[in-house]
């Protein structure tokens, strides 16, 4: 499957592209088309995080956190390496001193929990962060607090602000552990995940019943069936939703390989299809934050552009959906 970072390579050696359209639609990674003393695109730098995210009320508390989150799946999954951490060291870094706070992480994700502890420590950030982690794969009490234990030391914290019962398994107990640890306040608030539209009826029950303070779910312009049930749900019930696979895993950057982003993204503010996508799915007013992952700092901080400016409406929405159809 081709990833961002392809697209990106692939996008930025187009000549013929390049000689067609603005720079500002070639690459995240370049200069507005608008800077008259803009340089070739193999010499431009790329544009630093300016002004501030959108920020999204929690409803069962009013706390209010930035629409523009981090996952840690799959990016945060590496070694002790330099190599392997320098990068991440970087994009925590942009993350914070852009004002985000959400970041999303399992104990089943590999080394990420290893990973995103010691980095945060490593920085002393932990006060300016909202951690989630899930209760993952495991069944009865003892097990959910036996993992849960573990996720604090591997966290390298006491407490996170967000435990969520991963892809609805053994639903009941896990959230019941969840709620016993926010009485103690190792948790602030509980929450339920998937990341398939298939589970989304489940997800719904699942919702109605038990009155989470999250949901996590996957949304993107090419999978919305949670406009159908959650979004509605969530806004009827008081309940924040989080949305992971924005990109489809990056499947959605392989669709629009070769193309100019359109103009009408510059009013929304956006100058690369990874700040449509995100804008997207932040446009729906029920989403209290996506989370995308990166272990790329550029790709980082156009994430983060992402958070800033305009919204779309419909008009927009439909545009992308058809641009990708």
């Amino acid at each position: 499957m081709p990833s961002r970072r392809d697209f990106l390579a692939s996008t930025a050696l187009s000549a013929t592209a390049i000689a067609l359209m603005p720079l500002s639609a070639c690459s995240q990674e370049t200069t507005p088309a608008a800077n008259p003393t803009s340089t070739p695109l193999a010499a431009t730098a790329e544009t630093p995080f300016s002004g501030t995210l959108i920020e999204r009320a929690i409803p069962v508390s009013g706390e209010r956190i930035p629409v523009i989150g981090m996952g840690t799946s799959g990016s945060f999954e590496v070694g002790d390496s330099a190599a392997e951490r320098d990068p991440l060291r970087e994009v925590l870094k942009r993350f914070v001193a852009a004002g985000a706070t959400v970041i999303d992480t399992a104990p089943t994700y590999g080394t990420a929990e290893d990973v995103l502890g010691a980095l945060v420590s490593e920085a002393s950030v932990r006060s300016k962060l909202f951690l989630a982690t899930k209760l993952s794969g495991v069944s009865g009490r003892d097990e959910g607090l036996a993992q849960f234990d573990e996720s604090l030391r591997r966290l390298k914290t006491d407490k996170v602000e967000l435990l969520q019962v991963h892809n609805l398994r053994d639903t009941e107990t896990q959230l019941a552990l969840a709620r016993e640890l926010k009485q103690q306040g190792k948790v602030k608030y509980v929450g339920l995940t998937h990341y398939v539209e298939s589970a989304q009826a489940e997800l719904a029950d699942a919702m109605r019943k038990l009155k989470p303070d999250f949901v996590q779910i996957n949304y993107s312009p090419v999978s919305r069936g949670a406009e159908q049930r959650i979004f509605p749900l969530a806004k009827d019930l008081g309940i924040a939703v989080m949305i992971n696979r924005a990109f489809e895993d990056g499947k959605l950057f392989a669709q629009v390989k070769g193309k100019p982003v359109p103009d009408w993204a510059k009013e929304v503010g956006a100058d690369s299809w990874a700040q449509l996508f995100l804008k997207f799915v932040i446009s729906q007013p029920e989403v209290t934050v996506v989370i995308p992952a990166t272990s790329k700092p550029k790709n980082q901080t156009d994430n983060l552009k992402a958070g800033v400016g305009n919204l779309m409406g419909e008009r927009q929405r439909s545009a992308l959906i058809s641009a990708l159809a």
